[in-house]
């Protein structure tokens, strides 16, 4: 359900599992804040609800999972103005904690070059066929209210949007 705190994500990390695709990613410097989606773990145990994640999300370790736990104040997370963002939900709703997939922001490790809006088309248009098609479709299904700042460039570029028309022949 849509109501975790917005966090600003972009679809900034190059994702070596979706054939090189742009996948979303917190970006606290280029992103847009983006409604979250919450599930209530079963587990009681942060750390338990941690590896879960860690499990589903198929990542190598667990750092590349958030946590916060408020009770013992324990945090583990890329950006400390999400973790920030993330313990003020956690208060204001009662929550006992909360674990997010933080997956490292590659883009410039992947590229050789910053994140920008136009770096990101660039690397986009320079996509083999196969990841070029699995780019416009995460992009293109991610849901609705993940309005990203690269999601609202392409939706105004003649090229991208003639992928499509391509991709539903």
């Amino acid at each position: 359900m849509a109501a975790g705190p917005p966090i600003p994500v972009e679809f900034a990390r190059v994702s070596l599992k979706r054939k090189r695709a742009l996948t979303l990613v917190t970006e606290p410097d280029h992103g847009a804040d983006c409604v979250t989606h919450v599930i209530e773990s079963v587990r009681d145990d942060i750390h338990a609800a941690a590896e879960d994640l860690r499990a589903r999300e198929r990542a190598p370790n667990g750092d590349l999972i958030g946590v916060v736990c408020m009770e013992s104040g324990y945090v583990r997370a890329s950006s400390t103005r999400i973790a920030e963002r993330i313990a003020d939900w956690c208060r204001r709703t009662g929550s006992g904690g909360a674990v997010w997939t933080d997956l490292n922001r590659n883009f410039h490790e992947e590229t050789g070059g910053p994140f920008s809006l136009e770096a990101a088309v660039a690397y986009l248009k320079a996509l083999d066929e196969e990841g070029l098609a699995e780019a416009h479709q995460y992009i293109e299904n991610a849901p609705e209210e993940t309005d990203t700042p690269l999601r609202r460039h392409l939706a105004t570029d003649p090229w991208w949007r003639g992928l499509g028309a391509l991709r539903s022949r």
